[in-house]
């Protein structure tokens, strides 16, 4: 019951996952490369993050509401068919706000952009997801742990495969 569970939370945050992970894996594409406010922010965190992050959230919840109708039912927390594409975006715009909220603290702290940030550095989308995901859906109060406790080490596991595959500079 318990695996089922978390599957369902990881199925469920998959377009916040996504668009956690589009802006380093466009990094070299040289559309809308400008910092959105790169004096507080950075001058990592680009209008082509931010654009295809958004894209990345609203087509893989497209996707998932494809395969609800299409019959794959058993990872789906919720009934896709009533939601609309713009439950995908806020789950994918809200990665990427918490993530933006959390680099302009760590520039506040005189932390350099990379450096890590544990534990902001994990859990800064996984808030932005939930709070802006709230405006159309509030999940179960134990897919919301769940999503806390297991997504910081998804994105750990995830940053050091792409440390191993030198798309990322840290290993964590």
């Amino acid at each position: 019951m318990i695996p089922l569970l978390i599957a369902k939370a990881l199925y469920f945050f998959l377009p916040a996952y996504f668009a956690n992970m589009a802006p380093v894996l466009v990094k070299k594409i040289p559309f809308l490369n400008k910092p959105v406010w790169e004096k507080k922010l950075g001058s990592h965190k680009t209008w082509r993050g931010l654009f295809f992050g958004s894209v990345a959230g609203v087509l893989t919840f497209w996707l998932q509401k494809l395969a609800y109708i299409n019959g794959f039912q058993n990872l789906a927390l919720i009934d896709y068919t009533g939601f609309s594409i713009l439950f995908g975006f806020l789950l994918g715009f809200g990665a990427l706000l918490g993530d933006a909220v959390k680099s302009y603290y760590k520039r506040k702290a005189d932390l350099s952009p990379g450096k890590p940030w544990i534990p902001f550095d994990q859990l800064d989308f996984v808030f932005g997801a939930i709070i802006l995901g709230f405006l159309m859906y509030v999940p179960p109060v134990e897919i919301v742990l769940i999503l806390l406790i297991v997504s910081p080490l998804l994105h750990l596991l995830t940053n050091y495969m792409g440390f191993l595959m030198k798309i990322n500079q840290n290993k964590i």
